[in-house]
C-alpha cells in the first residue's frame, strides 16, 4: 500500500463510477506523476468569527463573501486569508485517502493553502484556505492549477466518511 502512481490515478478517473476525480478541465495538465492537481473555482473572504466546541453542535463556520474576478479573469489578492473552492468534484470509495499539497509556484510566490485530510469515502467539491504571506499581494487566475491532491490506499477498507462536509458544494 502506498500513493497512487499518476497512471492509477488516471484508471481511476477514467473506469471508476463515478469517477476518483471530476469536473477537470484538462486532464494531461492536471494528471500529475504523483497525484491530481485542482484548479480554482471561486475565492471568498470570511466576514465573521468562526467557533469549535466539543460537540459538533458547537460548531460555527464564518460566512464567505465571494470576490469576482475582473474581465480578464485574474484576482488581485492582499496579504491575508481567503477561502478557495476547487472545479473538481472528488469521489474517494472507501479504501482511498487523499493529502493536498500546496503547488510549487504558488509556494515560490509567498502563497500557500492549508487543507485537512480527505477521508476515505468522501465526495464533494471540497475547500481550503489560501493564504497570501507575501507583503505585495498576489495575482491569480481563476481555473488556475493550485494543488495537488495525492492518493493514498489503506491497508483495509474504511467505514467512510460520514461528516457534515459530506456532498459540499455539488
Amino acid at each position: 500500500m502506498g500513493a497512487l502512481s499518476g497512471r492509477e490515478i488516471r484508471r481511476l478517473v477514467m473506469t471508476q463510477s463515478p469517477p476518483l476525480v471530476e469536473g477537470w478541465l484538462d486532464l494531461e495538465a492536471q494528471l500529475q506523476p504523483n497525484g491530481f492537481d485542482l484548479t480554482l473555482r471561486e475565492v471568498g473572504t470570511l466576514r465573521g468569527a468562526g467557533r469549535l466546541g466539543v460537540s459538533n453542535g458547537d460548531r460555527v463556520i464564518p460566512p464567505v463573501e465571494p470576490l469576482q474576478f475582473g474581465a480578464d479573469g485574474y484576482l488581485d489578492l492582499e496579504r491575508g486569508i481567503y477561502l478557495i473552492t476547487y472545479n473538481e468534484v472528488v469521489h474517494l470509495p472507501k479504501h482511498v485517502m487523499a493529502l493536498g499539497r500546496t503547488r510549487s509556484s504558488l509556494l515560490r510566490s509567498g502563497v500557500s493553502i492549508g487543507t485537512a485530510v480527505w477521508d476515505a469515502g468522501y465526495e464533494g467539491r471540497s475547500q481550503s484556505l489560501l493564504i497570501v504571506h507575501n507583503p505585495a499581494g498576489f495575482r491569480i487566475q481563476r481555473h488556475a492549477r493550485v494543488m495537488q491532491l495525492v492518493f493514498f490506499y489503506l491497508t483495509d477498507e474504511s467505514e467512510g466518511y460520514r461528516g457534515i462536509y459530506q456532498g459540499e458544494n455539488i
